[in-house]
């Protein structure tokens, strides 16, 4: 899954301070995600869903929380999205720390109608 962020909230006494987490240098980058289409038994239609798969923190998320998404490496995306390799499960690691940032951001994003760039700002 391509992305150029994610957020994760420290847990403290609400309300939780969620931070912003990207890569140092601005880069998107890809999450390892599974997906299957399945068939909604009340209406018939064909869904399409889709779950992020999670690792234990990085030594910079750990700062925060106990887990993160896991990263694939842009020379691992043929792995992991090869059906050639079944099982590539030595991909499913923390990302290296020292290629990431974080910072804190406004508590707005716990709203999905506040969706502008201005939610990325630094508190």
């Amino acid at each position: 899954m391509p992305i150029d962020g994610f957020f994760e909230w420290r847990p403290t006494k609400p309300p939780q301070q969620p931070y912003a987490i990207a890569m140092k240098d601005g880069a998107p980058f890809c999450l390892a995600a599974i997906w299957d289409d399945w068939r909604d038994p009340k209406t018939g239609a064909t869904m399409r869903t889709f779950a992020v798969v999670t690792c234990p923190a990085n030594e910079l998320v750990a700062e925060i929380h106990d887990r993160m998404p896991v990263i694939i490496a842009p020379d691992d995306y043929t792995r992991w999205l090869s059906d050639i390799e079944p099982d590539p499960h030595d991909l499913l690691r923390p990302y290296p720390a020292t290629l990431m940032t974080l910072w804190p951001i406004s508590t707005r994003v716990n709203r999905p109608a506040n969706n502008d760039p201005d939610i990325l700002d630094p508190t």
